[in-house]
Parts: structure tokens; C-alpha cells; sequence
């Protein structure tokens, strides 16, 4: 199953993207950590490395993500050309944010004080909790927060208190999401429309992935004596163990999926990183030749003193 979500405010926020990114030093890009590269845009990769921009990582949500994984993706992004990266979560927002400007300046060290302020361009996919980061960086309320995506439809201007101006953006996704794997898994951490997917079929793929990865936390969580009969028998074991049932007796499939995305989403079955970097060594020979950026490389008269 193919999941594709790219509503029309989206096309709109791609092209003021490639006309900020002209503007900005550098780009302040949120994922998530449960899943960090297919969170990260390829297209907005693409339109940075062209542009010759460097990029602060923010691995957020990592307080939901494998603690152990955590530091793998935090040191494998740390290891990108012209790339930082930082974990946050829940737990660590606030010391967190603090770090935000002072990796920003040594990315871009030539920008300093009021006459001329580091400007950078903040973006990130849907319900990733770019708009709470910005809030707790402003220390008041400038962006909407919701638990669903798509919320945020302009572009912002704002100043932190430390004088970094961010041009915050509406939640990106990309034309086309090349992995079948990465779509399901942004369908499963909820980044992308109910409209685009199917609950059970992505539910299914969690239970798989859960399965594979994160045994001991499934049985857990579901109390499940095992998990024999693959990920179809043990979906409807835990749509029965919770009352997932029709009149009749039959499973009601549609309960038992909605059931297991809320649990994921919410951490309660434990700590999960969908993946790893091992997972993307072969990139896809098409995601390889998508081309975002049109041709476009840095132009010096677009550059301000």
C-alpha cells in the first residue's frame, strides 16, 4: 500500500520554502525520532545542500523513541557535511531549546548581534511538535499545537529572545514518498491525513514491525502469552483481549487497528524506534534521481550583508 498525503496548502508552503531558503543561513529541521529519515524531507535536503545551507537536526518526540537508537541516529546525523543534531522530548524540552541557538551559531559563526542576526528557516513534516518546540523557544504561544496534522497553514516571522529570527513554515511533507515502508510508518506515528491511508492495513504493519523488533514490549503491553500465528493472529489476539468485538463475536477490525495506532502514538506500549540507518544503506534507484530543486544553486547577488 502506497500512502501519499500532499493537500494544496502544501504546494503553497513548497514554494515559500524554496523562496526563504534563499534568504535564510541556515534551516532548523524537526523529525521524529521514532522514525528520524523518513521524517526528514528529501525535497527540503535537496533545496539546503543546493543553496549551500547547513542544518541543526532536532530529533524530537525522542522521549518516545529507543533510548539506544536515540544516540545511534543522534551521532549518525551528527556525522552529515555541514549538519548537527539534538535530541528532545517531552522530558528534556525546556534544557533542551536552550541548546537550540548556541548549536545555531556555530553553524553559522559569522552571524552575530543585532546588525546582523542569524536568520534561520524552521521546518518540519506534520504533528512532529515543531509548533510546541517554537513555542517553548519563545516562551510564549506564537504557533497552534494540535495532535493532528496540518494545522499550521502560513509562513511566520518571529524573533527569539536571544535574537535568532526564525521563519517558521506549515507542516512539509514531499510530492512523492518513495519507500512504501516510510509511508507506513509516518501513517502509523500520525503525520499524515486519515484520508490518505487505511487504519487496519497500517495497523497490521505496526503489529509486523512491533513484532519484529520489540517483542518483550508488545506482549507486555497486550498481555499476550505469544505471538505465534504472525501479525494478522496476534492483531485480533489483541483486538479480543481488549473487547474488540462485533455482535456475533466477530472482530471488529476497524476498533482493534484505531486501538493499536492510539497506543503507539501515545507511547503506552513502551519506547519504539521504527528504524534504523541500516534500513536506508541501499537507497531506492528512484528516490536517488528525484530531483527537488530545478537546478537551482546558491546565487551570491541573493546573499544580504
Amino acid at each position: 500500500m502506497a500512502i501519499q498525503w500532499y493537500p494544496g496548502h502544501m504546494n503553497a508552503a513548497r514554494k515559500a520554502v524554496e523562496e526563504t531558503i534563499a534568504k535564510v543561513d541556515m534551516v532548523i529541521e524537526i523529525v521524529d525520532a521514532r522514525l528520524p529519515l523518513s521524517s526528514s524531507n528529501p525535497m527540503l535536503e535537496q533545496l539546503r545542500k543546493s543553496r549551500q545551507r547547513p542544518a541543526l537536526k532536532i530529533l524530537n518526540k525522542a522521549d518516545l523513541a529507543d533510548p539506544a537508537l536515540n544516540k545511534v541516529w543522534l551521532e549518525w546525523f551528527s556525522q552529515q557535511p555541514q549538519t548537527a543534531s539534538l535530541l528532545l522530548g517531552e522530558d528534556t524540552r525546556h534544557t533542551g531549546v536552550k541548546k537550540i541557538s548556541q548549536l545555531c551559531r556555530k553553524l553559522v559563526p559569522n552571524r552575530t548581534g543585532m546588525e546582523k542576526p542569524l536568520r534561520a528557516l524552521i521546518v518540519g513534516i506534520p504533528n512532529v511538535g515543531k509548533s510546541t518546540m517554537i513555542n517553548t523557544l519563545m516562551n510564549r504561544k506564537v504557533a497552534k499545537v494540535a495532535d493532528t496534522p496540518g494545522v499550521t497553514k502560513h509562513q511566520q516571522r518571529v524573533e527569539t529572545p536571544d535574537g535568532v529570527i526564525l521563519y517558521d513554515t506549515p507542516g512539509l511533507l514531499w510530492p512523492r514518498i518513495e519507500r512504501e515502508e516510510s509511508g507506513l510508518r509516518l501513517a502509523l506515528a500520525g503525520s499524515v491525513g486519515r484520508n490518505a491511508f487505511h487504519e487496519t492495513e497500517v495497523a497490521w504493519f505496526g503489529v509486523q514491525t512491533f513484532i519484529e523488533r520489540y517483542p518483550e514490549l508488545i506482549k507486555a503491553r497486550f498481555k499476550l502469552n505469544d505471538l505465534d500465528g504472525g501479525f494478522e493472529a496476534v492483531f485480533e489476539k489483541i483486538g479480543r483481549k481488549r473487547g474488540a468485538i462485533l455482535p456475533g463475536g466477530a472482530l471488529d477490525e476497524q476498533k482493534t487497528a484505531e486501538l493499536i495506532l492510539t497506543e503507539y502514538r501515545s507511547g503506552n506500549i513502551g519506547r519504539i524506534t521504527l528504524e534504523t540507518p541500516a534500513d536506508f544503506a541501499e537507497a531506492p534507484k528512484a528516490a536517488r534521481q528525484t530531483d527537488y530543486t530545478g537546478g537551482k544553486k546558491d546565487l551570491d547577488e541573493e546573499e544580504e550583508a
